[in-house]
Order: C-alpha cells, then structure tokens, then sequence
C-alpha cells in the first residue's frame, strides 16, 4: 500500500480553489453531520447521485427506506415497510450530480478525498489557474459519474464523494508530472519506510487498483460497495482534459514552475 503525503513539485500561485473545495467539502459534512439520522439518510438519497433516476426517467425510483412499528388491533405492534419515492425531476437530478461530490459518509471519507486533493490539487490549479482548475474539477467529476452510470445504470445506491473529481486531479497530475518525486508512506505486509517515489509510479498503482477492484465490483452477486469506475472515469478523464486545458492556457501564462517542468522533459 502507498500513501503519498508530500511532492516536490513547487508552485507559485496560491491554491485559491483547493483550499475553498477542502472548506466546502468541510462545512457540507459538518452542516449534514448535525442533522438528525433520518434526515442525513433522505440527505444522501435525494442530494446524492441515483444512477436508477436517469434510466427510469420519465417513471419515479421506488427505494426501501425505513420500516416503521405500526399498531395492528389483532397482531399488536409490528413493523411496516416504508418506501421513499424520488421523482422525475431533471432539475433536481441535474442538481445531484453537481451536488453528490460535497457529500460525505463519515470524516474518514472526507478526509481521504480531501488528503489527495491537496497534495496534487495545488499543481493543477498553480499551472492552469483558478477558474480552469475549477472546471476540470467539475468537469471531472461529471465524467466520473457518468462512468458509474455505464456501468452499473440500474442501481438504486446515491453515489456521494468527491473522489471522482479528485480522480480528474490525479490524473491530470500523472500526465502532466510523471516524474515529480512524491513523499511517501509504505506499507509491506510488516515493513513500513518512507521513500520518495515518481509520481507516475504512486498514482498508476492507485489507478491499477481501482481498475482491479472495478472489475471485482461488476460480479452481480456483488452488492454496495464504492463507486470504482467513478474513480477510473475521474482519472482518465483527467488525463484527457489537462493537456486541452493547458493548451487553452499557453505557456507564456503558465507559471515558472510548469515551464520548467516542461524543458527539464526535454
């Protein structure tokens, strides 16, 4: 297992959106976390990302929810299924793709998301800028949930997290830095060392790893889980968005850092 925790890539520009979308995500988790349980499970289901909802459009997604004790005058007390209905409404779909990637399970999910999103973020954003960096981060996003929909388009699960945008940044890091030596933390069964490592090593064996479990994922006696191919979608679709968004950019307002990235590959 590796955990990068630092690069040495320096940049010049400070990571304005990275530290807003690590706030944002922050605040949303806190805001639901106060919620009541019943209201942060209907929070998940109507604000995160139901595959099913777009396949079944125009009909409405029928879910079990909850089952509710109901006082029956022969039986007594027993338990009743409650279903949650979540209607055809494109805006409000529309909206969950957007609004699933600042949802979170629990701090350890945040936490991982927003861990990776700062050790890379702050290079994508220095060499594309703000408003670009944002975009692919959306955009990103977007595509990776589009990937999960592919692959598994009947399902009823709310994909939440932030990880397939954060996937869109690593992926644009990896084809844009290959080289750049990562800090990182290894684990090896009982060894545990830390050596600095290329990028492209660090991020490829995260990438094989969702490939591996992605395709583990697609056995339909397999059920739940995380979104895998959320992340494969996010990476590659990092990877083709960052070189069209750095041309977009030109070298001449690249900061020094990229440029110089540029000529040591040569």
């Amino acid at each position: 297992m590796l955990f990068p925790f630092h690069d040495d890539n320096p940049t010049e520009r400070a990571p304005v959106v990275t530290v807003a979308l690590i706030a944002a995500n922050l605040i949303v988790l806190v805001a639901v976390q106060r919620l009541p349980l019943r209201d942060r499970q209907l929070a998940v289901y109507r604000r995160g990302f139901v595959p099913a909802r777009i396949t079944q459009f125009p009909e409405p997604v029928v879910i079990p929810f909850e089952q509710k004790a109901v006082f029956n005058p022969v039986l007594g007390p027993i338990l009743q299924q409650q279903d949650l209905r979540l209607d055809p409404a494109p805006r409000q779909i529309a909206a969950s793709l957007l609004t699933c990637m600042f949802l979170h399970a629990g701090w350890f999910h945040l936490i991982g998301n927003m861990w990776f999103l700062w050790v890379f973020g702050n290079n994508v954003e220095d060499r594309l800028g703000s408003l670009l960096f944002l975009v692919l981060y959306l955009l990103g996003g977007l595509l990776a949930s589009g990937c999960h929909w592919l692959t598994d388009p009947k399902s009823v699960i709310p994909v939440i997290g932030a990880s397939g945008a954060v996937a869109a940044v690593l992926g644009a890091y990896a084809i844009t830095w290959p080289w750049a030596r990562v800090h990182t933390l290894v684990f090896l069964f009982v060894f545990i060392t830390i050596i600095d490592l290329p990028a492209l090593l660090v991020l490829g064996v995260w990438f094989l790893g969702q490939l591996l479990e992605g395709a583990k994922a697609m056995d339909p006696r397999i059920t739940g889980g995380v979104a895998w191919w959320a992340h494969v979608g996010g990476f590659v679709a990092g990877m083709v968005l960052m070189p069209v968004f750095s041309l977009a950019v030109g070298a001449d307002r690249q900061p020094r850092s990229a440029r110089q990235t540029i000529q040591d590959s040569w």
